[in-house]
């Protein structure tokens, strides 16, 4: 899952993308609202963590500015301590979320989480394809009764994929969701973390869930048979 982080304080920011990627998050920074909000508009992610007051513009006006454009990426807010009127406001502008600062990083976890869950389409709290089980607050995956250990980046592959169960999704999707905006790599790093998941969920228990659909993409299949 993308997160994108809008926040000036630097500090602050790499303690998120530490923390966040360290959850198999892939992390975008953003330190001025203009930027924020240009990043918000031109890629896709699946939250945004966004502070109030931010140079160039403040987070209300981002939020405003997503919502009046037709962008419904959930919002987390950060407030200033004990700032009702802060809170008020950013819920009246479209934001989700509040959390007031000083935050546990815990809870701004789960929100995030929470947050994901309540996206356009149904997301429960523990995916399920199949008999394959992924929890993504306790970090844990599970084939039938056996659980398996997924490092950070494999896990946020899994959950992407298991996101989009049936469907089709190609290679640059995966890339804009699993790893972040600044990625310059090898594209060709999906199919050695493919290859590496597949080794983990479905060659030790013979299946076959990951699918290859040859120049389109991959598929996460229910009965992986």
């Amino acid at each position: 899952m993308r997160i994108l982080v809008v926040e000036d304080e630097e500090r602050i920011a790499d303690a998120l993308k530490r923390g966040l990627e360290a959850e198999g998050f892939a992390v975008d920074i953003a330190a001025t609202g203009t930027d924020g909000l240009w990043l918000a508009t031109e890629q896709t992610y699946d939250a945004i963590v966004l502070d109030i007051m931010l140079p160039g513009m403040n987070g209300y006006k981002v939020c405003s500015s997503l919502r009046e454009g037709g962008n419904w990426t959930p919002i987390i807010m950060l407030t200033a301590k004990d700032g009702e009127l802060d809170e008020a406001e950013a819920l009246d502008t479209g934001a989700d979320d509040f959390l007031s600062k000083p935050f546990s990083y815990i809870v701004l976890v789960a929100r995030i989480r929470a947050l994901l869950r309540r996206g356009g389409r149904e997301r429960p709290s523990v995916l399920e394809v199949g008999d394959l089980k992924l929890d993504p607050a306790a970090h844990r995956c599970w084939r039938g009764e056996v659980e398996i250990v997924l490092t950070p980046r494999q896990f946020s592959l899994l959950e992407y994929l298991m996101r989009k169960a049936g469907e089709v999704v190609s290679k640059a999707e995966i890339l804009e969701h699993v790893w972040d905006y600044a990625f310059e790599g090898d594209p060709n790093i999906v199919e050695v973390y493919v290859r590496h998941l597949r080794k983990r969920i479905d060659e030790p228990f013979s299946r076959n869930a990951i699918q290859t659909v040859r120049l389109v993409g991959y598929r996460l299949a229910a009965d992986g048979g």
